[in-house]
């Protein structure tokens, strides 16, 4: 019956929030309301020319899951797989290209449990 209740929980808080995934974590798909979700989240303006090495399948997703909605470091470590250097790395040669919009969330009202 928990297993139920987790289930129907995480819909729930997926369908009440557009940002409730920024929370998700692969190993446990239940949000933790403990989870830091404030700050900075980044969207997808425009496609970037990109170093060698980071012509990867994570970079790629990431790159493709924000040219449709915003996202969070936080997401990109813990849904993509990517090592925290790279997704910082990845987030300043973004932000200095221009090629993404940040949005910080702090200006947006705590969502009501």
């Amino acid at each position: 019956m928990s297993r139920l209740y987790a289930n129907l929980h995480q819909w729930i808080r997926k369908t009440t929030s557009s940002f409730a995934q920024l929370c998700e974590t692969p190993q446990d798909t239940v949000l933790d309301g403990a989870a830091d979700c404030r700050g900075l989240i980044y969207k997808l303006r425009e496609w970037p020319d990109l170093p060698e090495g980071w012509h990867t399948a994570p970079v790629f997703r990431a790159l493709s899951v924000m040219s449709q909605r915003p996202v969070n470091r936080h997401w990109l470590i813990a849904s993509q797989g990517l090592a925290p250097a790279l997704a910082d790395a990845l987030i300043l040669h973004l932000m200095a290209g221009n090629a993404v919009d940040v949005i910080d969330t702090a200006a947006f009202p705590a969502a009501r449990h």
